[in-house]
């Protein structure tokens, strides 16, 4: 099962997890600093919360389409390369407390988008904290650098 993923960076994580519980009728499905997703059956959806700055107005983040396999990120890779649209890959990356298969593209409006797998969990040993000492928050997880994906063609037998 393919499903759109939204990944929304918000100034209050506490309230937007309190407000898309009881919207999608559903509990986060992964909870770490900084950042929590919801697995949403109806409509199917992946939705992402990072957490921003406070004080800042929710905005988006990125764009995602979450496959069930590495081929299937490749096979969009192929298929994105060869319609001429800028790529760049990414094997075995860590992100969003997840390792991840996945290649970036830019909409035409700018909007990153991400076709991704997911591999296996990464720290479940944070699960359901909302502060760890200690703990590393990335705050450029999931995201695009605009100068890499300007410049960056990635042929299609990656």
């Amino acid at each position: 099962m393919s499903r759109v993923q939204l990944a929304l960076r918000v100034a209050d994580l506490e309230a937007s997890i309190a407000f898309y519980s009881t919207l999608f009728d559903t509990t986060p499905a992964k909870r770490r600093p900084g950042y929590a997703n919801f697995a949403i059956a109806e409509p199917p959806l992946k939705l992402v919360l990072l957490e921003g700055r406070a004080g800042e107005d929710t905005r988006m983040d990125h764009l995602g389409v979450e496959v069930e396999t590495t081929d299937l990120v490749t096979d969009a890779h192929h298929r994105l390369a060869e319609a001429g649209v800028l790529t760049r890959p990414e094997d075995n990356t860590t992100c969003c407390y997840a390792v991840q298969d996945k290649v970036w593209v830019t909409g035409p409006g700018r909007e990153p988008w991400e076709v991704y797998t997911v591999k296996s969990d990464a720290r479940p040993d944070l699960e359901g904290h909302a502060e760890e000492p200690g703990a590393a928050v990335d705050g450029t997880c999931c995201t695009t650098n605009d100068e890499a994906m300007r410049l960056t063609v990635s042929p299609p037998g990656r």
